[in-house]
């Protein structure tokens, strides 16, 4: 059996009893190492805590060596552990299908992730489009196909959570290009930095997604001892210092109903400033009235 299992956001204890269980009767446990950390327990605390040892799983492990990861596991028990939940990140769902290929059985145990603790910050759920992420821009690189889908969230009103970009074990294009097995050290996207990357796309596209105006949320360590909001305009935001990682981000959308606004005023350093900037930020996308068609003249 192949265990998919979700370890929740920040504590080691954040697991599920059953993925507990489950952990405890496999031969094998891997940690999957590069879309998320679990930001209050180390790789020692958490061998500690299962009584296993954890190995983990970098990106090209999991997409290029799942092989590995899969060897044995229709004989055996093996774990393979998400931070947040299993299906986060659409990796897990080719590891599945590589799984059941090798009709290797797979059992899901899931666990909070992002997607919904993000209501946290005050925000109804239902009232969130499309996810995207936000990846570090470099001298030749700044993509900007997920600009599209704030603009189809903010057509209808929807709330836009952003996935802030983080770099475990990477190498560097030279140490690539050369085969140095060197990596670089960890980075974490901030708020301030992925607000400048959408302002600067914003200014290339220039179709007015969201403006410097638009009101946004940064939240920071969700899940910890030490999570934090802040509501502000994208351009108040680009000034935010969100201390240490993780971060994530939401851009409001024009539907923000008065309960999500009250809560979020909590989070404002200028209350009567933000409230202005949301009922300005609705008028955005607003549809237009409606009108009834004109009646035919009958003969």
């Amino acid at each position: 059996m192949l265990y998919l299992i979700g370890l929740g956001l920040s504590y080691k204890s954040d697991i599920t009893v059953r993925g507990l269980e489950a952990i405890k009767r496999c031969s094998r446990v891997y940690l999957e190492h590069y879309t998320s950390i679990l930001m209050a327990a180390s790789q020692e605390e958490l061998e500690h805590y299962y009584g296993k040892t954890v190995i983990l799983a970098d990106r090209e492990l999991v997409e290029s060596g799942s092989d590995k990861i899969l060897s044995g596991a229709d004989k055996e028990d093996v774990a393979f552990l998400v931070v947040g939940d299993p299906f986060g990140a659409t990796t897990h769902t080719d590891l599945v299908l590589r799984a059941k290929r090798q009709n290797i059985s797979v059992e899901i145990i899931h666990n909070a992730s992002v997607m919904n603790a993000v209501g946290s910050c005050g925000l109804q759920l239902y009232q969130f489009g499309q996810t995207i992420s936000m990846v570090f821009f470099t001298e030749n690189w700044r993509p900007d196909s997920w600009y599209d889908k704030i603009m189809e969230n903010r057509k209808i009103g929807l709330h836009t959570l952003v996935l802030l970009d983080i770099k475990v074990k990477e190498q560097s294009i030279e140490n690539m290009a050369r085969g140095k097995l060197i990596y670089e050290p960890p980075r974490y996207m901030s708020i301030s930095q992925c607000c400048e990357q959408l302002l600067e796309i914003e200014d290339k596209r220039n179709a007015k997604a969201y403006t410097s105006d638009t009101p946004a949320v940064a939240i920071s360590r969700l899940g910890s001892a030490s999570q934090e909001f802040k509501a502000g305009t994208i351009q108040e935001l680009v000034e935010y210092d969100a201390g240490e990682p993780l971060h994530s981000l939401v851009i409001l959308g024009r539907q923000c109903h008065e309960l999500e606004l009250e809560y979020l005023l909590e989070f404002a350093d200028d209350r009567e400033k933000f409230k202005a900037d949301v009922l300005k930020d609705q008028e955005f996308f607003k549809p237009a009235p409606w009108v009834p068609p004109a009646e035919e003249d009958s003969e």
